[in-house]
């Protein structure tokens, strides 16, 4: 009976580590001169809002409380969860490979980008959320960015995995080192780039009259309703790239997918078999609730007449998709589970 088994990449063991200080701190430097530049651009060119008041849940105010309690012990998980995977696949030698150093990035990724609409959020059930327009336009970016930055994370996941099920043989080759780290640094740096050129075009739109967000996160929807000057240029501009950013990964995870299906289907019925279809299939439900909600409010936002479904479709990319990814992708894989008991102290 044939078993499916990622091949591992012989790397130094460090490897991980420095890829992580070689991608992140180019980035912090990077989003401290995009916020100095912000800084300039909206001093300039708004004079009218100084600040927002984000919303958040305020139709549902008196589950204000439980809400509250519910999404701190929610972002906790996650921070813990994804904290686990990154300490485990660095610790340990034997997950310095490609699947789980992707891994680890998604887990990193994710960290941050709930971090930064969360605490926002936790604040708003309990008194007036108040933001800055450079800090709302900061937030927007840094948000943005690490989405998008996981859309293509996402599809490099799923072409790594399709590579080491059909391609076993040749798998160390086509997958090394350098070349993860260059998928790795293209992704992120893409994330960047894209939602740079969307907070460059906002940065120039002046705002007047009600300073009230309906939401609970600086949004692109919510902000260009409150834009006294023309934002079609910045609307325009975010369908496109919303269009490309999302669809085109998209397309590519559910190709990849099919064709590890494929490959599954030429091997005889048994565990193994069906271990690999279970796997596929929760990774398939994640990825599309991902990518599904984010194309429905960027791509098709007249198909969501509730701002309060809207907020809904949100939270399953900003709190739930992050929630379940570390258990997800660990499921059943014995590798991480060993990593993690050697580095809990559990026998």
């Amino acid at each position: 009976m044939t078993e499916f088994r990622f091949v591992k990449v012989r790397a130094p063991g460090a490897w991980v580590w420095r890829t992580f200080r070689g991608v992140i701190f180019p980035l912090s430097i990077a989003i401290a001169e995009t916020w100095m530049i912000l800084m300039e651009i909206v001093s300039i060119g708004n004079q009218t809002i100084t600040e927002f008041v984000l919303l958040g849940f305020y139709d549902v105010a008196e589950l204000s409380l439980p809400f509250f309690i519910v999404f701190t012990l929610t972002y906790a998980s996650i921070i813990a969860g994804n904290m686990l995977i990154i300490v485990a696949v660095v610790s340990s030698e034997r997950l310095h490979t490609p699947m789980y150093f992707f891994l680890a990035n998604l887990s990193f990724l994710e960290i941050l980008y709930t971090s930064t609409v969360v605490p926002k959020m936790l604040e708003g059930f309990l008194q007036e959320a108040a933001i800055s327009v450079a800090g709302c336009l900061l937030q927007f970016f840094i948000f943005g960015s690490l989405a998008t930055a996981e859309c293509f994370l996402l599809a490099v996941m799923a072409y790594d995995r399709y590579l080491a099920i059909c391609y076993p043989l040749r798998y160390p080759l086509l997958m090394g080192p350098k070349w993860c780290l260059g998928l790795v640094v293209v992704a992120w740096l893409s994330g960047f780039m894209v939602d740079g050129l969307v907070v460059a075009l906002m940065a120039q739109l002046r705002f007047c009259g009600l300073n009230h967000i309906d939401h609970f996160y600086c949004d692109f929807m919510p902000l260009m309703s409150l834009a006294c000057s023309d934002p079609s240029a910045a609307q325009m501009t975010t369908f496109i790239l919303s269009v490309v950013c999302l669809t085109v990964p998209f397309g590519l995870t559910l190709t990849s997918y099919a064709r590890i299906v494929l490959a599954v289907l030429r091997v005889p019925a048994g565990a193994s078999r069906r271990k690999a279809f279970s796997t596929c299939s929760f990774h398939l439900a994640v990825v599309s609730t991902f990518y599904g909600t984010l194309m429905v409010l960027y791509i098709a936002p007249s198909a969501v007449h509730s701002q309060l479904l809207s907020k809904v479709f949100a939270l399953l990319y900003t709190v739930v998709t992050p929630l379940f990814n570390p258990v997800i992708y660990t499921l059943r894989n014995k590798e991480v589970h060993q990593a993690l008991r050697r580095l809990l102290c559990i026998k």
